[in-house]
Protein backbone atom coordinates (compact mmCIF):
# COMPACT_ATOMS: atom_id res chain seq x y z
CA UNK A 1 0.00 0.00 0.00
CA UNK A 2 0.90 3.18 -0.48
CA UNK A 3 0.51 6.51 0.87
CA UNK A 4 -1.81 9.00 -0.45
CA UNK A 5 -0.09 12.16 -1.22
CA UNK A 6 -0.61 15.08 0.38
CA UNK A 7 -3.61 17.51 0.06
CA UNK A 8 -2.42 20.99 -1.72
CA UNK A 9 -2.35 23.52 0.65
CA UNK A 10 -4.40 26.96 -0.40
CA UNK A 11 -2.99 29.83 2.26
CA UNK A 12 -5.99 31.03 4.35
CA UNK A 13 -8.31 27.98 3.26
CA UNK A 14 -9.22 25.38 5.96
CA UNK A 15 -8.05 21.91 4.59
CA UNK A 16 -11.74 20.94 5.30
CA UNK A 17 -12.86 23.41 2.90
CA UNK A 18 -10.32 22.30 -0.30
CA UNK A 19 -12.62 20.78 -3.61
CA UNK A 20 -10.31 18.73 -4.54
CA UNK A 21 -9.07 15.73 -4.08
CA UNK A 22 -11.80 14.48 -2.14
CA UNK A 23 -10.59 13.86 1.74
CA UNK A 24 -9.52 9.87 2.38
CA UNK A 25 -8.37 8.61 5.78
CA UNK A 26 -5.02 6.47 5.81
CA UNK A 27 -5.31 2.94 6.67
CA UNK A 28 -3.74 2.24 9.91
CA UNK A 29 -0.54 0.18 8.52
CA UNK A 30 0.08 3.14 5.94
CA UNK A 31 -0.35 6.13 8.72
CA UNK A 32 2.29 4.04 10.76
CA UNK A 33 4.75 3.77 7.83
CA UNK A 34 4.74 7.44 6.67
CA UNK A 35 5.11 8.53 10.52
CA UNK A 36 8.25 6.07 10.63
CA UNK A 37 9.53 7.55 7.35
CA UNK A 38 9.36 11.46 8.58
CA UNK A 39 11.42 10.17 11.41
CA UNK A 40 13.75 8.59 9.43
CA UNK A 41 14.02 11.44 6.69
CA UNK A 42 14.59 14.19 9.90
CA UNK A 43 17.50 11.74 11.34
CA UNK A 44 19.46 12.37 8.57
CA UNK A 45 20.19 16.08 9.47
CA UNK A 46 20.64 15.25 12.95
CA UNK A 47 23.88 14.31 14.18
CA UNK A 48 24.83 12.48 16.62
CA UNK A 49 26.51 12.97 20.17
CA UNK A 50 28.92 11.35 22.15
CA UNK A 51 28.11 10.28 25.86
CA UNK A 52 30.24 9.00 28.42
CA UNK A 53 29.79 5.59 29.07
CA UNK A 54 27.61 6.41 32.22
CA UNK A 55 25.31 8.64 30.13
CA UNK A 56 24.56 6.25 27.35
CA UNK A 57 21.81 3.91 29.11
CA UNK A 58 18.69 4.15 27.90
CA UNK A 59 20.07 5.39 24.63
CA UNK A 60 19.92 3.95 21.02
CA UNK A 61 23.25 3.72 19.21
CA UNK A 62 23.38 6.32 16.14
CA UNK A 63 26.30 4.23 15.06
CA UNK A 64 27.31 0.49 14.60
CA UNK A 65 29.60 -0.70 17.74
CA UNK A 66 32.82 -1.66 16.23
CA UNK A 67 35.31 -3.28 18.12
CA UNK A 68 38.50 -1.23 18.80
CA UNK A 69 40.55 -4.38 19.36
CA UNK A 70 40.76 -8.22 19.19
CA UNK A 71 38.95 -9.28 22.69
CA UNK A 72 40.75 -10.78 24.36
CA UNK A 73 43.83 -8.70 23.38
CA UNK A 74 46.27 -11.15 24.06
CA UNK A 75 45.92 -14.89 24.68
CA UNK A 76 44.94 -15.38 28.57
CA UNK A 77 44.60 -17.81 31.21
CA UNK A 78 41.13 -19.17 31.34
CA UNK A 79 41.99 -20.98 34.65
CA UNK A 80 44.21 -20.54 37.68
CA UNK A 81 46.70 -22.98 37.26
CA UNK A 82 49.99 -23.77 35.28
CA UNK A 83 51.32 -22.66 32.17
CA UNK A 84 52.85 -25.59 30.72
CA UNK A 85 55.03 -26.16 27.08
CA UNK A 86 55.13 -29.38 25.23
CA UNK A 87 54.65 -32.61 27.04
CA UNK A 88 55.12 -33.62 30.42
CA UNK A 89 56.26 -33.70 32.90
CA UNK A 90 57.27 -30.24 33.29
CA UNK A 91 59.97 -28.99 35.47
CA UNK A 92 58.83 -26.05 37.45
CA UNK A 93 60.29 -22.69 37.23
CA UNK A 94 60.19 -20.99 40.65
CA UNK A 95 59.93 -18.03 40.28
CA UNK A 96 56.91 -15.47 40.67
CA UNK A 97 53.54 -16.70 39.56
CA UNK A 98 52.09 -14.65 36.38
CA UNK A 99 49.16 -12.45 37.20
CA UNK A 100 46.53 -10.58 35.63
CA UNK A 101 47.49 -6.95 34.83
CA UNK A 102 51.36 -7.54 34.91
CA UNK A 103 53.73 -8.31 32.05
CA UNK A 104 54.28 -11.83 30.08
CA UNK A 105 56.76 -14.19 31.80
CA UNK A 106 59.63 -14.60 30.03
CA UNK A 107 58.64 -17.52 27.24
CA UNK A 108 58.55 -21.32 28.00
CA UNK A 109 60.85 -24.47 26.53
CA UNK A 110 59.51 -27.52 26.55
CA UNK A 111 59.16 -28.76 29.56
CA UNK A 112 58.85 -25.96 31.16
CA UNK A 113 55.72 -25.09 33.79
CA UNK A 114 55.13 -21.48 35.62
CA UNK A 115 52.05 -21.00 37.95
CA UNK A 116 49.47 -18.52 36.20
CA UNK A 117 46.15 -17.22 37.53
CA UNK A 118 43.26 -16.49 35.61
CA UNK A 119 43.45 -13.48 33.40
CA UNK A 120 47.12 -13.24 33.04
CA UNK A 121 48.87 -13.14 29.67
CA UNK A 122 50.52 -16.51 29.00
CA UNK A 123 53.91 -16.70 28.61
CA UNK A 124 55.44 -17.80 24.83
CA UNK A 125 55.90 -20.89 23.93
CA UNK A 126 52.75 -22.28 26.11
CA UNK A 127 51.00 -25.38 25.10
CA UNK A 128 48.19 -25.51 27.60
CA UNK A 129 47.12 -24.08 31.01
CA UNK A 130 46.75 -27.33 33.08
CA UNK A 131 43.82 -26.25 36.29
CA UNK A 132 45.56 -26.51 39.81
CA UNK A 133 42.87 -29.47 40.84
CA UNK A 134 43.88 -31.35 37.23
CA UNK A 135 47.71 -31.07 38.31
CA UNK A 136 50.12 -32.26 41.23
CA UNK A 137 53.88 -31.39 42.42
CA UNK A 138 56.46 -33.83 42.82
CA UNK A 139 59.70 -32.20 45.50
CA UNK A 140 62.77 -34.45 45.23
CA UNK A 141 65.44 -34.35 47.94
CA UNK A 142 68.38 -36.63 48.28
CA UNK A 143 66.35 -38.70 51.07
CA UNK A 144 62.60 -39.21 49.97
CA UNK A 145 60.40 -38.32 47.30
CA UNK A 146 56.87 -35.91 48.43
CA UNK A 147 54.18 -36.12 46.33
CA UNK A 148 51.98 -33.06 47.30
CA UNK A 149 48.86 -31.32 45.89
CA UNK A 150 50.04 -28.41 43.44
CA UNK A 151 48.73 -25.88 45.65
CA UNK A 152 50.47 -26.35 48.71
CA UNK A 153 53.78 -26.90 50.40
CA UNK A 154 53.71 -28.25 53.82
CA UNK A 155 56.36 -26.26 56.68
CA UNK A 156 57.52 -30.25 57.25
CA UNK A 157 59.08 -30.17 53.73
CA UNK A 158 60.53 -26.77 53.50
CA UNK A 159 62.15 -28.13 57.24
CA UNK A 160 62.83 -31.53 56.12
CA UNK A 161 65.08 -29.69 52.58
CA UNK A 162 66.55 -27.22 55.33
CA UNK A 163 67.68 -29.57 57.46
CA UNK A 164 69.45 -32.11 54.91
CA UNK A 165 71.21 -29.10 53.41
CA UNK A 166 72.85 -28.62 56.47
CA UNK A 167 74.09 -32.33 56.88
CA UNK A 168 75.93 -31.96 53.58
CA UNK A 169 73.64 -33.52 50.98
CA UNK A 170 73.72 -32.46 47.17
CA UNK A 171 70.74 -30.27 46.33
CA UNK A 172 67.92 -32.13 44.07
CA UNK A 173 66.66 -30.32 41.14
CA UNK A 174 63.08 -28.30 41.76
CA UNK A 175 59.60 -29.80 41.74
CA UNK A 176 58.38 -31.28 39.13
CA UNK A 177 54.60 -30.96 37.27
CA UNK A 178 52.31 -33.92 36.64
CA UNK A 179 49.22 -33.81 35.30
CA UNK A 180 46.04 -35.49 36.66
CA UNK A 181 44.10 -35.61 32.90
CA UNK A 182 44.95 -35.79 29.82
CA UNK A 183 46.81 -32.34 28.46
CA UNK A 184 45.20 -31.10 25.36
CA UNK A 185 46.63 -28.40 23.26
CA UNK A 186 45.61 -24.81 23.57
CA UNK A 187 43.27 -26.24 26.39
CA UNK A 188 41.84 -22.99 29.08
CA UNK A 189 43.81 -20.71 27.15
CA UNK A 190 41.36 -18.01 25.71
CA UNK A 191 43.08 -16.92 22.08
CA UNK A 192 43.47 -13.21 21.17
CA UNK A 193 40.62 -12.97 18.89
CA UNK A 194 38.73 -15.10 20.58
CA UNK A 195 35.27 -13.02 20.66
CA UNK A 196 36.06 -10.54 18.18
CA UNK A 197 38.97 -9.04 15.97
CA UNK A 198 39.25 -5.05 15.64
CA UNK A 199 36.78 -3.90 13.08
CA UNK A 200 34.65 -6.61 13.63
CA UNK A 201 30.85 -5.10 13.94
CA UNK A 202 29.72 -6.00 17.83
CA UNK A 203 26.40 -4.45 17.54
CA UNK A 204 24.05 -2.33 14.79
CA UNK A 205 22.86 0.89 14.92
CA UNK A 206 19.97 1.68 16.33
CA UNK A 207 20.75 -1.14 19.34
CA UNK A 208 19.34 -0.15 22.90
CA UNK A 209 22.07 0.80 25.37
CA UNK A 210 21.72 -1.42 28.48
CA UNK A 211 24.43 -2.85 30.88
CA UNK A 212 25.24 -5.49 28.82
CA UNK A 213 25.90 -3.27 25.99
CA UNK A 214 27.59 -0.46 28.87
CA UNK A 215 29.87 -3.67 29.50
CA UNK A 216 30.43 -4.39 25.83
CA UNK A 217 31.32 -1.44 24.70
CA UNK A 218 34.33 -1.10 27.62
CA UNK A 219 35.40 -4.27 27.05
CA UNK A 220 36.10 -3.17 23.63
CA UNK A 221 37.98 -0.12 24.43
CA UNK A 222 35.12 2.77 24.40
CA UNK A 223 34.99 5.91 26.43
CA UNK A 224 32.03 7.22 24.85
CA UNK A 225 28.96 5.80 22.99
CA UNK A 226 27.45 8.05 19.72
CA UNK A 227 23.87 8.04 20.21
CA UNK A 228 21.58 10.58 18.53
CA UNK A 229 19.97 13.49 20.68
CA UNK A 230 16.95 12.71 22.23
CA UNK A 231 14.02 14.29 19.64
CA UNK A 232 12.82 17.46 21.85
CA UNK A 233 8.97 17.77 22.35
CA UNK A 234 6.52 20.38 23.39
CA UNK A 235 2.88 19.32 24.27
CA UNK A 236 0.53 22.27 23.32
CA UNK A 237 -3.32 20.60 25.01
CA UNK A 238 -5.88 22.88 23.25
CA UNK A 239 -9.92 23.72 24.88
CA UNK A 240 -11.29 26.12 27.00
CA UNK A 241 -12.86 23.46 28.84
CA UNK A 242 -9.91 22.18 30.62
CA UNK A 243 -9.21 22.65 34.17
CA UNK A 244 -6.11 21.49 35.67
CA UNK A 245 -7.29 21.07 38.99
CA UNK A 246 -10.61 20.36 41.74
CA UNK A 247 -13.35 18.52 40.26
CA UNK A 248 -15.34 18.62 37.07
CA UNK A 249 -18.25 21.03 37.25
CA UNK A 250 -20.52 23.61 35.11
CA UNK A 251 -19.26 22.00 31.74
CA UNK A 252 -15.45 22.16 32.79
CA UNK A 253 -13.37 19.05 33.27
CA UNK A 254 -10.26 17.70 33.89
CA UNK A 255 -7.10 17.81 31.99
CA UNK A 256 -6.28 14.28 31.51
CA UNK A 257 -3.79 14.34 28.93
CA UNK A 258 -1.63 17.28 30.15
CA UNK A 259 -0.55 14.92 33.27
CA UNK A 260 -0.04 12.18 31.12
CA UNK A 261 1.27 12.91 27.70
CA UNK A 262 4.99 14.21 28.90
CA UNK A 263 5.71 11.62 30.87
CA UNK A 264 5.15 9.12 28.24
CA UNK A 265 6.89 10.70 25.64
CA UNK A 266 9.92 11.28 28.15
CA UNK A 267 9.21 6.97 28.53
CA UNK A 268 9.54 7.17 24.47
CA UNK A 269 13.10 8.81 25.06
CA UNK A 270 11.94 12.36 23.91
CA UNK A 271 12.90 15.66 25.60
CA UNK A 272 10.30 16.98 26.47
CA UNK A 273 10.83 20.67 26.36
CA UNK A 274 7.48 21.84 28.29
CA UNK A 275 3.54 20.97 28.05
CA UNK A 276 1.38 24.46 27.32
CA UNK A 277 -1.95 25.00 28.10
CA UNK A 278 -3.84 27.29 25.09
CA UNK A 279 -7.27 28.42 24.81
CA UNK A 280 -9.76 27.56 21.68
CA UNK A 281 -7.41 30.75 20.07
CA UNK A 282 -6.69 29.93 16.64
CA UNK A 283 -3.70 33.15 16.76
CA UNK A 284 -2.18 32.15 20.09
CA UNK A 285 -2.05 28.09 18.01
CA UNK A 286 -0.52 29.75 15.05
CA UNK A 287 2.21 31.13 17.38
CA UNK A 288 2.84 28.21 19.68
CA UNK A 289 3.44 25.91 16.68
CA UNK A 290 5.57 28.53 14.75
CA UNK A 291 7.44 29.41 17.59
CA UNK A 292 8.54 26.38 18.84
CA UNK A 293 11.78 24.89 19.14
CA UNK A 294 10.79 21.41 19.39
CA UNK A 295 11.93 18.61 16.82
CA UNK A 296 7.86 17.73 17.39
CA UNK A 297 5.19 19.65 18.49
CA UNK A 298 2.04 17.40 19.96
CA UNK A 299 -1.54 18.74 20.13
CA UNK A 300 -4.44 17.36 21.31
CA UNK A 301 -7.66 18.44 20.29
CA UNK A 302 -8.67 20.68 17.62
CA UNK A 303 -7.55 17.97 14.67
CA UNK A 304 -11.78 17.67 13.59
CA UNK A 305 -13.81 20.17 11.95
CA UNK A 306 -16.20 21.78 14.60
CA UNK A 307 -16.76 25.35 14.86
CA UNK A 308 -13.70 25.80 17.72
CA UNK A 309 -10.88 22.82 15.66
CA UNK A 310 -8.45 25.27 14.38
CA UNK A 311 -5.54 23.46 13.92
CA UNK A 312 -6.06 22.24 10.34
CA UNK A 313 -6.36 26.12 9.53
CA UNK A 314 -3.34 27.07 11.18
CA UNK A 315 -1.47 24.29 9.88
CA UNK A 316 -2.33 25.96 6.17
CA UNK A 317 -1.24 29.30 7.15
CA UNK A 318 1.86 27.84 8.36
CA UNK A 319 2.84 26.22 5.30
CA UNK A 320 2.63 23.17 6.47
CA UNK A 321 2.79 19.58 4.85
CA UNK A 322 -0.20 17.36 5.57
CA UNK A 323 1.45 13.85 5.45
CA UNK A 324 -1.08 11.79 7.07
CA UNK A 325 -4.94 13.67 7.63
CA UNK A 326 -7.17 10.89 9.38
CA UNK A 327 -5.98 7.26 9.67
CA UNK A 328 -9.28 4.55 9.29
CA UNK A 329 -8.58 3.19 13.10
CA UNK A 330 -11.08 3.31 16.12
CA UNK A 331 -10.57 5.00 18.62
CA UNK A 332 -8.72 8.15 17.20
CA UNK A 333 -9.76 8.32 13.62
CA UNK A 334 -9.15 12.47 13.43
CA UNK A 335 -5.13 12.21 14.10
CA UNK A 336 -2.94 13.88 11.90
CA UNK A 337 0.60 14.25 11.44
CA UNK A 338 2.18 17.26 9.46
CA UNK A 339 5.53 18.41 8.30
CA UNK A 340 6.14 21.55 9.63
CA UNK A 341 9.43 22.36 7.85
CA UNK A 342 13.23 22.08 8.77
CA UNK A 343 12.93 18.38 9.94
CA UNK A 344 9.63 19.24 12.19
CA UNK A 345 6.94 17.66 12.63
CA UNK A 346 2.95 18.18 14.30
CA UNK A 347 1.28 15.08 15.71
CA UNK A 348 -2.10 16.32 15.95
CA UNK A 349 -4.33 14.22 18.48
CA UNK A 350 -7.45 13.83 19.19
CA UNK A 351 -9.24 15.09 22.41
CA UNK A 352 -10.52 12.34 24.33
CA UNK A 353 -8.30 10.87 26.58
CA UNK A 354 -7.81 6.89 24.97
CA UNK A 355 -8.42 8.10 21.34
CA UNK A 356 -5.12 10.42 21.97
CA UNK A 357 -3.50 7.49 23.41
CA UNK A 358 -4.15 5.62 19.96
CA UNK A 359 -2.82 8.58 18.16
CA UNK A 360 0.22 8.48 20.32
CA UNK A 361 1.03 4.75 19.58
CA UNK A 362 -0.16 5.37 15.26
CA UNK A 363 1.88 8.22 15.12
CA UNK A 364 4.39 9.61 17.56
CA UNK A 365 5.92 6.37 18.69
CA UNK A 366 6.98 5.35 15.23
CA UNK A 367 8.60 8.60 14.32
CA UNK A 368 10.25 8.93 17.63
CA UNK A 369 11.70 5.49 17.27
CA UNK A 370 12.96 6.63 13.88
CA UNK A 371 14.17 9.87 14.72
CA UNK A 372 16.45 8.14 17.62
CA UNK A 373 17.20 4.94 15.08
CA UNK A 374 14.83 2.17 16.95
CA UNK A 375 12.32 0.13 16.29
CA UNK A 376 9.03 0.62 17.85
CA UNK A 377 8.53 -2.39 20.80
CA UNK A 378 5.64 -4.89 20.12
CA UNK A 379 4.77 -8.59 18.93
CA UNK A 380 2.37 -10.84 18.29
CA UNK A 381 0.42 -12.93 20.56
CA UNK A 382 -3.35 -15.11 20.22
CA UNK A 383 -6.75 -13.26 22.07
CA UNK A 384 -7.89 -15.41 24.21
CA UNK A 385 -11.83 -14.19 23.33
CA UNK A 386 -13.63 -13.22 19.94
CA UNK A 387 -13.00 -9.29 19.76
CA UNK A 388 -15.50 -7.21 17.85
CA UNK A 389 -14.51 -5.16 15.24
CA UNK A 390 -15.02 -2.40 13.23
CA UNK A 391 -16.24 -3.11 9.43
CA UNK A 392 -14.15 -0.98 8.07
CA UNK A 393 -11.28 0.14 10.50
CA UNK A 394 -8.60 -0.94 12.34
CA UNK A 395 -9.22 -1.13 16.14
CA UNK A 396 -6.96 -0.80 19.22
CA UNK A 397 -8.06 -2.54 22.56
CA UNK A 398 -6.29 -2.52 26.04
CA UNK A 399 -5.46 -6.24 26.67
CA UNK A 400 -3.36 -7.37 29.33
CA UNK A 401 -1.34 -11.05 28.77
CA UNK A 402 -2.46 -14.16 30.69
CA UNK A 403 0.17 -16.55 30.11
CA UNK A 404 1.04 -16.19 26.45
CA UNK A 405 -2.67 -15.40 25.58
CA UNK A 406 -3.93 -11.28 25.27
CA UNK A 407 -7.54 -10.39 27.21
CA UNK A 408 -9.07 -7.91 26.26
CA UNK A 409 -10.26 -5.27 28.88
CA UNK A 410 -13.44 -3.39 29.02
CA UNK A 411 -13.51 0.66 29.60
CA UNK A 412 -11.99 0.49 26.30
CA UNK A 413 -14.21 3.89 24.77
CA UNK A 414 -12.42 6.90 23.39
CA UNK A 415 -12.46 8.88 26.45
CA UNK A 416 -11.44 6.27 29.00
CA UNK A 417 -8.31 5.86 30.67
CA UNK A 418 -9.53 3.11 33.25
CA UNK A 419 -8.52 0.05 30.46
CA UNK A 420 -5.58 1.34 29.29
CA UNK A 421 -4.31 2.38 32.95
CA UNK A 422 -3.95 -1.36 34.11
CA UNK A 423 -3.31 -2.41 30.03
CA UNK A 424 0.27 -4.83 28.89
CA UNK A 425 -0.55 -3.01 25.39
CA UNK A 426 -3.09 -2.46 22.41
CA UNK A 427 -4.09 -4.86 20.67
CA UNK A 428 -4.28 -4.31 17.16
CA UNK A 429 -7.67 -5.81 15.96
CA UNK A 430 -7.84 -6.04 12.02
CA UNK A 431 -11.16 -4.66 10.52
CA UNK A 432 -14.00 -7.04 10.76
CA UNK A 433 -12.83 -8.39 14.41
CA UNK A 434 -10.94 -11.41 15.74
CA UNK A 435 -11.76 -14.92 16.80
CA UNK A 436 -10.83 -16.75 19.98
CA UNK A 437 -7.04 -17.45 19.20
CA UNK A 438 -6.37 -15.86 16.73
CA UNK A 439 -3.02 -13.84 16.68
CA UNK A 440 -2.63 -10.34 16.74
CA UNK A 441 0.16 -7.64 16.96
CA UNK A 442 0.40 -5.65 20.25
CA UNK A 443 1.61 -2.00 20.52
CA UNK A 444 3.88 -2.86 24.14
CA UNK A 445 3.85 0.48 26.64
CA UNK A 446 6.88 1.97 27.47
CA UNK A 447 6.72 0.71 31.07
CA UNK A 448 7.24 -2.45 32.54
CA UNK A 449 3.89 -5.11 32.28
CA UNK A 450 1.56 -6.23 34.69
CA UNK A 451 1.95 -9.27 36.70
CA UNK A 452 -0.13 -10.83 34.32
CA UNK A 453 -3.61 -11.07 36.31
CA UNK A 454 -6.47 -9.99 35.11
CA UNK A 455 -7.42 -7.05 36.84
CA UNK A 456 -11.06 -6.62 38.34
CA UNK A 457 -12.78 -4.73 36.09
CA UNK A 458 -13.01 -7.88 34.17
CA UNK A 459 -12.16 -9.27 30.37
CA UNK A 460 -15.12 -8.98 28.91
CA UNK A 461 -14.98 -7.03 25.69
CA UNK A 462 -18.07 -4.84 25.09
Amino acid sequence: MTLKEPVPVVPGTATGAKAEPPHRATAWPEARAAAARAGTAARAGREPRRLPLGQALGHALAEPLLALTDLPSFDTSAMDGWAVAGPGPWSVRTETPVLAGHAPAAALTDGEAVRIATGAPVPPGTTAVIRTEHSRTERTDTERTDTEPADTEPAESADRTESTERAGAVAAPGPVLHALRDVVPGQDIRPRGQECRAGDELLPAGTEVTPVVLGLAAAAGYDELPVPPRPRVEVLVLGDELLTAGLPHEGLIRDALGPMLGPWLAALGAEVLATRRIGDDAEELYAAVTGSAADLVVTTGGTAAGPVDHLHRVLDKAGATLLVDGVKVRPGHPMLLAALGGHRHLVGLPGNPLAAVSGLLTLAEPLLAALVGASPSGGRAPVLDEVHGHPYDTRLVPVVRRGEQLVPLRYNGPAMLRGIAVADGMAVVPPGGARSGQELDVLDLPWPPTSGAVPAQGACFT
